[in-house]
């Protein structure tokens, strides 16, 4: 499967998983969930996913991106990542009884242990995920993606109309794993390490010892938010927090999410030839600015009428952290793969350093932001965000080699077309009725004019994304005969 054809398929897989994990919150948190118990999940969930991160151990990436894999290295993955991660889920369920008491939250305790009871599932699917991702194989992924949350969309919401509260998501988490282990085992052949194989560990365990720290040093700044604001403020500022938090993060992963399972394979083959990594670098930054930048400034600007219209009055305490936290998205997004091109060039270590740095600027900054407020600890994000690519950007530059003039140009184009694409949303304020008055109908109309005038804009200044897009559009609808819909590029 060509790469633009990967790309096309995780995206249409990322916006099923979105359409049903979208659904699901709105069921949920409209009629069965308040803030305060969305809270009390949230603690509880950070806590259990800021340890259990440990056990992916960098073995996806590790298999993924290694150039030469066989039997014996895959059995050999899936051995370690067995006995570490069985480790780490043990440990987690011995945690719950002091965590619960630390916060004091009756009802914390039942909810950890379910959740560390489903991370006993997270490493039959680990190995299996990753031979399905490098062999590009988005089809398998595609099943992965959509059944993990239709599983945890069905049991959660099952729980909460009986009445279980935050028991129902911990639940509806414990599915998803279960349906993970499964789904993933199925579309790979059933994979199981037997008999186990401790040979040729070594390069396994140093790859993921370097790949674990940077990926817990990213929990750690993703997952302490809640957990901070949940100590400094209560419950129900935790649940307000993680509602915006989840609909900016569902919004990211449904327009470019799914993205980076498709560009670490490629990338990996274009380090494997020897090609330049820098002009296809490029070529990703516009498209991932063109389309998400406009997504998160959007957003942000109906952060007020969408929480009314979507959750109801009783979560539009929501609504300012969440245009913060959509605005921060941006400068996040601006340095797509951060990550994951470095770990392929073999620049693991200066990386877990720039990882420690960045981490350290955002737990400050977000316990400044905390002490004063729940939307000040939402705004903090926005501080971290330019802090973040101040520290990652010289450095992409040395690993990548892109052209700073070609990736200024990209940023100024994308923000051209993203203050073009969210006007119509603010002149309706202005002229219609202001954000809190905003009914559904004027909310789409100005969305809809919006999404016009940004097609118009990238394809006028001849942005570098007009051109996937038009491709993409036009290979659609070439498919029912319509093909001659879309322009032709300037």
């Amino acid at each position: 499967m060509s790469v633009r054809g990967a790309a096309l398929l995780a995206m249409a897989s990322q916006m099923g998983a979105f359409v049903i994990q979208f659904a699901a919150s709105v069921i949920l948190a409209r009629w069965f969930i308040d803030p305060d118990e969305l809270g009390l999940f949230t603690i509880a969930f950070s806590f259990i996913g800021l340890l259990a991160v440990l056990q992916e151990f960098g073995i996806t990436r590790f298999v993924a991106g290694e150039a030469a894999l066989d039997d014996d290295k895959v059995r050999t993955a899936f051995t370690v990542s067995l006995s570490i991660s069985w480790t780490i889920a043990v440990g987690c369920v011995l945690l719950a009884w002091p965590v619960a008491a630390f916060y004091d939250m009756p009802g914390l305790l039942p909810l950890l242990l379910v959740i560390a009871a489903s991370y006993f599932f997270v490493p039959l699917a680990i190995v299996p995920a990753a031979l399905i991702q490098r062999r590009m194989d988005f089809r398998s992924n595609s099943f992965i993606e959509i059944g993990v949350v239709l599983a945890n969309a069905v049991v959660a919401i099952a729980l909460a109309m009986r009445g279980h509260g935050a028991l129902a998501l911990a639940w509806g988490a414990f599915a998803q794993q279960v349906a993970r282990a499964a789904i993933a085992q199925w579309r790979a052949g059933f994979l199981l390490p037997i008999p186990p194989r401790f040979i040729g560990a070594l390069p396994v365990l140093q790859f993921g010892g370097m790949s674990t720290a940077l990926t817990a040093l990213s929990q750690l700044g993703a997952r302490l938010p809640e957990l901070l604001i949940g100590r400094l403020l209560d419950a129900t500022a935790v649940g307000l927090f993680a509602r915006a938090f989840g609909l900016a993060a569902q919004l990211r992963l449904l327009v470019s999410g799914a993205l980076a399972q498709v560009f670490y394979p490629a990338f990996a083959r274009l380090r494997d030839k020897g090609e330049a990594l820098g002009p296809h670098y490029e070529r990703v930054v516009a498209s991932y600015c063109a389309i998400t930048w406009p997504a998160m400034a959007g957003l942000a600007a109906c952060s007020v009428p969408v929480i009314g219209l979507l959750y109801g009055e009783r979560w539009l305490g929501a609504a300012e952290p969440l245009a913060w936290i959509a605005l921060s998205q941006i400068l996040f997004v601006a340095l797509p793969l951060h990550a994951e091109l470095p770990i392929l060039m073999g620049r693991m270590r200066p990386l877990v350093w720039r990882f420690a740095l960045d981490t350290a600027v955002s737990i400050a900054l977000l316990v400044v932001g905390a002490w004063i407020s729940l939307e000040m600890a939402a705004a903090s994000r926005v501080a971290y965000g330019l802090a973040w690519l101040a520290i990652h950007l010289p450095f992409m530059h040395s690993v990548v080699g892109f052209g700073w003039r070609e990736l200024t140009g990209t940023w100024l184009q994308s923000a051209l077309a993203t203050g073009v694409a969210v006007l119509p949303v603010w002149l309706s304020y202005i002229w219609i009725a202001p954000a809190r008055e905003a009914g559904l109908v004027q909310v789409v109309m100005a969305a809809l004019v919006g999404i016009a005038l940004w097609l118009l804009t990238l394809r006028q200044i001849r942005h570098p994304a007009y051109f996937e897009i038009h491709h993409f559009a036009s290979s659609a609808l070439a498919r029912f005969g319509w093909s001659g819909l879309v322009p032709a590029p300037r």
